[in-house]
This record gives structure tokens, C-alpha cells and sequence, in this order.
């Protein structure tokens, strides 16, 4: 949360920035927290979608990658890809939030991981996630 005279500071609350390259360094940045395994991100005006709340598409992509990098570490650091991810939007994410997501392995077989996690600011629901992670033998080409 950020008031004139408080700014929120992920590091001193023991937040880290995920590094990615890739398409999380387009809509990012996101944050973990190492002694829980939390997810976040600070809603931003490119989040925004039509109405000035954050886009689902943007909840959808924070759940899937808090997910899916839990489902790895669930899987002893093997390659997973999503075979599945429901999302329920409960409530809206408005600009400025800090949006945090703790994730859960549900079951690990030997070939799927099944996660969940709510969304949410603060004690606020936004979302509810859940999904289905295929374990890979070999890394894709």
C-alpha cells in the first residue's frame, strides 16, 4: 500500500524480483517471497484494461506463472507446461494494489501437478485459480 508519507518497499518486506526476459518482463514485475512462496505484483496503468481495473488477462497470467513455477519446484525442478487453469473473478484489482497470490500444490502424481490459489489484495478475494501442470521428461525443443 502507498501513502505520501509510506511507500510500500518490496525488498525491505522480504519480496525478490523474478527475473524473466521473456513475456513476464512485458507485464511484470513480479515479486516472490522466499519464506512462503507468495507471488505479487503492483497494479500499474499498463494493467489496465477498459474500465480502469485491472484486466483479467493480467490475473490470468500472474496465476500461471505463480503456479506454474510452484508446480516446477512441486515436480523436483522439472520443466511443467499448463494443460489446465480456471479462473473465477470475484472482485476487481484496481491501480496501485499490491496483488499477491500464495500458491498450493494440491496433488503431485508422476506425470501432473494439480495447484490452486486466491488472489488477493490484502484480505480482498479478487480471484480464485486452479489448474492442472503436465510434468516434462525432456525440455521442449
Amino acid at each position: 500500500m502507498t501513502t505520501e508519507t509510506n511507500v510500500f518497499d518490496p525488498s525491505a518486506a522480504g519480496w525478490t524480483l523474478v527475473q524473466d526476459e521473456g513475456f513476464i518482463a512485458h507485464v511484470g514485475p513480479l515479486h516472490i517471497r522466499g519464506t512462503d512462496g507468495a507471488y505479487a505484483f503492483r497494479a500499474e496503468q499498463k494493467h489496465a484494461n477498459l474500465i480502469g481495473v485491472v484486466h483479467g488477462g493480467m490475473l490470468m497470467s500472474f496465476a500461471d506463472r505463480a503456479l506454474g513455477e510452484t508446480a516446477m519446484r512441486a515436480a523436483d525442478g522439472a520443466n511443467c507446461v499448463t494443460i489446465q487453469l480456471e479462473m473465477k473473478f470475484i472482485d476487481v484489482g484496481r491501480l496501485g494494489d499490491w496483488v499477491e497470490i500464495r500458491p498450493q500444490v494440491v496433488k503431485r502424481t508422476g506425470s501432473l501437478v494439480f495447484m490452486r490459489g486466491d488472489v488477493r489484495e490484502g484480505t480482498r478475494l479478487l480471484a480464485s485459480a486452479d489448474g492442472v501442470w503436465k510434468i516434462l521428461r525432456r525440455r521442449p525443443g
